[in-house]
């Protein structure tokens, strides 16, 4: 059998590989690839620093768009849209912190602690509140 299939797609000598071991062989190698690229993203820094860019504050547009989007675009349990003002009105009229305290904790039963982005700064977490307030109303 072995003989066969050494035959059919190439040997572990080097010779080239063809057909669907090829395929396989180049699927399984792009995910190892995306795989250890995943593993980097977000990694700590270094123990003495070296090397490691400073951490740079995320944008309230890339956290709403990575975190917040789910349930706050379609109005999941509740979620004020992006923009509603008559949504936002009272949240507004609680103020900021306010705001900013039920995000960190969360809300019973829809809203997890930080939305689930979990390594978010509350400054972070301010600027994704903020891009989903209406402009007129921003506190």
């Amino acid at each position: 059998m072995r003989r066969s299939f050494e035959k059919d797609v190439g040997s572990s000598n080097g010779a080239p590989l063809c057909g669907w071991a090829a395929l396989l062989r180049c699927c399984l190698l792009g995910a190892a690839g995306l795989a250890l690229a995943a593993c980097t993203e977000g990694a700590p820094p270094a123990a003495d620093g070296v090397g490691a860019p400073p951490p740079a504050l995320r944008s309230g547009q890339f956290v709403y768009e990575r975190y917040c989007f789910s349930c706050h675009t379609p109005g999941v349990a509740g979620a004020p849209k992006p923009g509603d003002a008559a949504a936002w009105a009272p949240r507004i009229a609680k103020g900021r912190e306010a705001m900013l305290e039920v995000t960190l904790a969360g809300v019973t039963p829809g809203m997890p602690a930080k939305g689930m982005c979990f390594d978010c700064t509350e400054a972070e977490l301010a600027a994704a509140i903020d891009y989903m307030l209406p402009s007129e109303q921003t506190p």
